[in-house]
């Protein structure tokens, strides 16, 4: 199964105002959904997705790992926490969060341990998150490039990350960009904000889109209705190779999340 190429996200969303954003998104069409164990919203995004009515086989949901379930003992059980939590019997796809803190658990132990996950049916598809070259270097020696669904990184015009990204292209591992709007920053910028204009468009389009036309997956979060179906209507915009080279002129190594606690040496 390949990773959808859009899909909502949920960081930050907790109790009934995640429950509404991915009720809103399921209604308007979205149908992947991406979570995480440390985003302690699992269970109210399982609540949302039963209560939807959408059919399980419709979905593709994603969650990720925490660092203190890696070790082998303790992640496929924190995984079938997360299914309970979610009420489905297997997760479409699930990431390593970040790297083990101080090699604290190898990677191969971990990445070893989720791909046990996969062949248990517990998971259809395994990937990684903030990994830098040299950790992805380590998770394909583990289970081969393959095994490797995607990396999912944090990526927008001012973070294009191009390294990490050529890097996985080039062992056919996907990208998924998260914070592609930057936290919103982008959306004030005045050269996406004139490509917006261009196109009749809007600026969070106009950034979703140029990730997807470069190839990667986008899950882009919101607590508005409007926003959401705003959001998905970047999936039908195409830019000109203009525009393209515009955006790629923005990158200026703009890292906005890098927790000293769990962050690798980036690249």
């Amino acid at each position: 199964m390949t990773v959808p190429a859009f899909g909502l996200g949920t960081f930050r969303l907790k109790g009934q105002v995640v429950i509404d954003s991915v009720k809103n998104a399921l209604e308007l069409g979205y149908r992947a959904v991406d979570t995480a164990q440390i985003y302690e919203n699992e269970a109210d995004v399982g609540q949302a997705i039963a209560e939807s009515g959408v059919a399980r086989d419709q979905l593709y949901i994603t969650s990720k790992i925490w660092i203190s379930h890696f070790s082998k003992d303790a992640l496929i059980p924190s995984l079938k926490d997360s299914l309970k939590k979610l009420r489905t019997e297997h997760l479409d796809l699930t990431l390593i969060h970040w790297p083990s803190p101080n090699n604290a658990v190898p990677v191969a132990e971990f990445m070893g341990a989720l791909l046990e996950a996969k062949q248990q049916g517990l998971t259809r598809a395994i990937g990684v998150s903030n990994f830098t070259i040299a950790l992805m270097k380590e998770a394909i020696a583990a289970v081969g490039a393959e095994n490797i669904a995607t990396n999912q990184i944090e990526l927008h015009p001012y973070l294009q990350n191009r390294k990490v990204a050529e890097f996985a292209k080039s062992q056919g591992i996907h990208i998924t960009s998260y914070m592609t709007l930057a936290y919103g920053e982008v959306l004030k910028d005045p050269v996406i904000n004139a490509i917006a204009k261009r196109h009749n468009a809007t600026p969070a389009q106009v950034t979703l889109a140029w990730a997807m036309q470069l190839g990667y997956s986008v899950i882009p979060s919101s607590t508005q209705r409007a926003n959401l179906e705003s959001n998905l209507k970047a999936c039908e915009l195409r830019l000109t190779e203009q525009d393209m080279q515009q955006i790629a002129a923005l990158d200026r190594g703009h890292r906005l999340t890098d927790p000293q606690s769990v962050a690798p040496a980036w690249d």
